[in-house]
């Protein structure tokens, strides 16, 4: 998922937090327990199921 701004990346790491929180299966190995923490390890491993879409130029 490289080549996000700062701006999707908030956004990213925020909606995966929340799924965490409420009881979705973390996706890799990790002994963190708070879910944004968990959401920044998912997404430096390039673990997460999200694709960025943007307008056409």
């Amino acid at each position: 998922m490289r080549g996000t701004n700062r701006y999707e990346k908030a956004r990213i790491l925020g909606a995966r937090a929340l799924q965490v929180s409420y009881g979705a299966p973390v996706l890799i190995e990790t002994d963190q327990t708070e879910p944004i923490l968990v959401a920044a390890e998912e997404y430096d491993a390039d673990a997460l199921p999200f694709t960025v879409h943007r307008g056409e130029k």
